[in-house]
């Protein structure tokens, strides 16, 4: 198998949003009043050449967030994030220099529907969209323009497949489903920065990769156990960082968040989040 990193642009958002400051609704007021800036942070998504079919996982941003008004022009959220892409730096085109086709991709899976993770599924009108059902009933309509996604950009062709995970539990989790027959490829349950969010594992090579979203907007965030800035459901977002904690200290664990500038070398080195006495001299570069 081969793992693919592509970055489509960048984004740039308020400390406060990367690293929360503060409880309850105070964290997202923090996050809206922050005048700082971030540096801009790579927008990852992923591409899994699986015997079974292309997986890609997230569609990355689309270059048409410089037009005027393809932001809700009426949410505060969204002067809040500087994100920069240009056409080729989407999803399509880059397949294309992979060698690849967006219409040969079997699935694909988005972790959550904001636009960073969703706004190149235009891309893919021949697949098959996994999304969450809870997720997609969240996002759709008015409410979920109030709640900070751009349901009026989904393609009008979308037709997603919408899955309930199944009360069977994977390590940590409490909840998974199987999307390969070979069961090499699970989502599993990841809510906290959105309600709904999930995650992709693959195990492949005595390893496993956590396509983690939005998760944290770094390694060591999770591994200090910090909650963002937007996460509504504190709790929730506290039992998936502590869960996926859990899973690095079970077993070797590539971590790969969307917006971790280190991701794209702990994939290329196999880096585990959390090195374990029997693999800590390894060092078997992927292919990607």
């Amino acid at each position: 198998m081969r793992i693919h990193a592509i970055q489509t642009g960048t984004v740039s958002i308020r400390p406060n949003q990367r690293e929360g400051q503060g409880t309850g609704y105070d964290r997202l007021l923090h996050t809206l009043t922050d005048r700082g800036w971030t540096e801009p942070l790579p927008i990852y998504a992923w591409v899994i050449e699986h015997p079974e079919g292309i997986i890609v996982i997230d569609t990355g941003e689309t270059a048409r967030t410089a037009e005027p008004g393809y932001f809700t022009p009426w949410h505060p959220y969204f002067k809040q994030v500087r994100p920069r892409v240009t056409p080729e730096q989407e999803i399509g085109p880059q397949l294309h220099t992979l060698g690849l086709r967006a219409d040969d991709v079997r699935w694909v899976v988005l972790t959550h529907l904001h636009t960073d993770h969703a706004g190149g599924l235009y891309h893919f009108p021949k697949s098959e969209i996994v999304i969450s059902r809870r997720a997609y009933q969240l996002a759709a309509g008015f409410k979920g323009q109030v709640r900070g996604f751009l349901p009026q950009h989904f393609p009008t062709w979308l037709n997603p497949t919408l899955i309930d995970l199944a009360p069977r539990a994977w390590g940590p989790f409490p909840a998974s489903l199987s999307l390969t027959q070979s069961e090499d490829v699970l989502i599993v349950p990841t809510s906290g920065h959105t309600e709904a969010h999930m995650s992709v594992v693959l195990r492949e090579g005595g390893l496993t990769y956590l396509f983690a979203g939005d998760t944290s907007y770094t390694q060591q965030l999770m591994l200090d156990q910090k909650i963002d800035g937007v996460s509504l459901d504190a709790t929730s977002a506290r039992h998936t960082l502590q869960r996926i904690r859990r899973l690095a200290e079970q077993t070797p664990l590539v971590y790969l968040p969307s917006h971790d500038p280190e991701s794209v070398r702990r994939l290329e080195h196999k880096t585990p989040a959390i090195i374990h006495p029997t693999i800590q001299h390894m060092r078997v570069p992927a292919e990607v």
